[in-house]
């Protein structure tokens, strides 16, 4: 049993007991009620928060951060697609060791993946501690040979899937509409609604989508057209669900679909930033935040998301009240606990012991104001001192065991696809 002796929980010094993977124990500090830790930690100066949910990325993408800068969005794919033509099963491997890194050293507990040799991301993931939902991936560009593959190969991947233990899942990935064919989409939801998995999709994440999509399919919209093909459910995790009509929140609504907000990557590309947050979840969408992909956000720092989030809304919706602190921590937390099936997300007793230890001796907190005000527009994730994941320490006083090596590995593989 760990003790985390004198850690501020909203406002108040608490001690808080882990045991196996699980919050134990929740009392007022000093009180222990007779319970015996095998190791106690002094948390004095320290605050106690959920680790954060990742919910939509391309982790070992951190490999490509920089390599194409100041394009759109489907000019960027190209020269992406290109690199990843390179990759193998070792530049995976080691690429989500290295994004696993920086999303524990931000905080990150759990994250939704989607993106290449699945197994070992999955492997380098469990390996660092951390939680993955990794998909397979649909992708197969309206090719019927690439199609047969993809579906022989994601049954093979289920099969073995079965060997996992619940530090790790497998969900269904569908890349997008216009990438992937009508029957392609149809097999891959017919699959994970058997199987009981989660649906990871690109949804309208530019004006272009939205236009293509319309000039293909008699005038619907991606959303519309996803809906037509029975597809949309509270099983599907949305990305981006940028440009939509009223007709389309109405629909993600309606379903309970979980809409994945990823503000860094949509500005920076400029695809769009009017998120329409109040529309999605008064219609009855869950709202997560994502980071997207390090080559196009250009970071896994869940935190940044949150700030950058906030000012967003603000700014366009033209109201300060817009995206609340409260609501903005619970989109980056238990909103995707919700959305994965997890029970996680929430410092309470029972849940799942996924915790970040945050340093409030310094500046940023020294003011009056809210802990989460200062914890979201002042400070940075460098104030996240520890980590915990499943009930154990992968981070300790900002140190993250292998990391030389993780880092080093990762320059080896890098010289593949330069």
């Amino acid at each position: 049993m760990i003790l985390l002796r004198n850690i501020q929980l909203d406002g108040a010094p608490v001690n808080l007991f882990i045991q196996g993977r699980r919050i134990h124990r929740i009392l007022p500090f000093p009180e222990t009620e007779g319970l015996v830790a095998d190791e106690t930690v002094d948390c004095a100066g320290k605050a106690v928060i959920p680790g954060f949910i990742n919910m939509h990325t391309h982790a070992a993408m951190i490999m490509l951060r920089g390599v194409t800068e100041d394009v759109p969005l489907h000019d960027w794919l190209s020269k992406i697609w290109e690199m990843e033509a390179k990759m193998d099963e070792e530049f995976i491997y080691w690429g989500t060791k290295a994004a696993c890194l920086e999303m524990i050293r931000s905080g990150t507990t759990t994250f939704n993946d989607m993106y290449w040799f699945a197994p070992f991301a999955r492997q380098a993931a469990v390996e660092m501690g951390i939680r993955p939902y990794i998909s397979f991936v649909i992708l197969d560009r309206f090719d019927k040979a690439i199609a047969e593959k993809q579906k022989r190969k994601c049954i093979e991947l289920y099969e073995l899937s079965k060997e996992w233990d619940d530090a790790s899942h497998l969900a269904m990935a569908v890349h997008a509409v216009y990438t992937v064919s009508e029957e392609m989409i149809l097999w891959a939801s017919q699959f994970a609604e058997d199987h009981g998995m989660k649906l990871h999709i690109h949804i309208s994440e530019t004006e272009k989508e939205n236009i293509d999509c319309r000039k293909a399919h008699n005038g619907l919209s991606p959303t519309e057209y996803l809906d037509s093909l029975g597809v949309l459910g509270p099983h599907v995790v949305a990305a981006h669900t940028i440009w939509l009509s009223d007709h389309d929140v109405e629909l993600l609504g309606r379903h309970r679909v979980n809409c994945v907000h990823n503000i860094n990557s949509n500005a920076k590309l400029a695809s769009g930033y009017r998120f329409r947050y109040d529309d999605l979840k008064s219609a009855g969408a869950n709202i997560c935040l994502g980071t997207d992909g390090a080559s196009s956000s250009n970071n896994l720092d869940m935190l940044e998301t949150m700030k950058t989030t906030a000012l967003f809304q603000k700014a366009w919706e033209n109201d300060p009240s817009a995206m609340p602190l409260h609501e903005l921590m619970d989109a980056a937390t238990v909103n995707g606990a919700r959305a994965l099936g997890l029970d996680t997300g929430v410092v309470r007793e029972g849940a799942v012991a996924d915790l970040s230890i945050v340093d409030i001796d310094n500046s940023y907190f020294i003011s009056p104001g809210s802990f989460l005000a200062n914890l979201v527009y002042a400070a940075h994730s460098d104030t996240i001192s520890s980590v915990i994941a499943n009930g154990r320490f992968v981070m300790r006083d900002r140190v993250v065991p292998g990391e030389a090596e993780i880092l080093a590995e990762a320059r080896k593989v890098l010289k593949q696809i330069q």
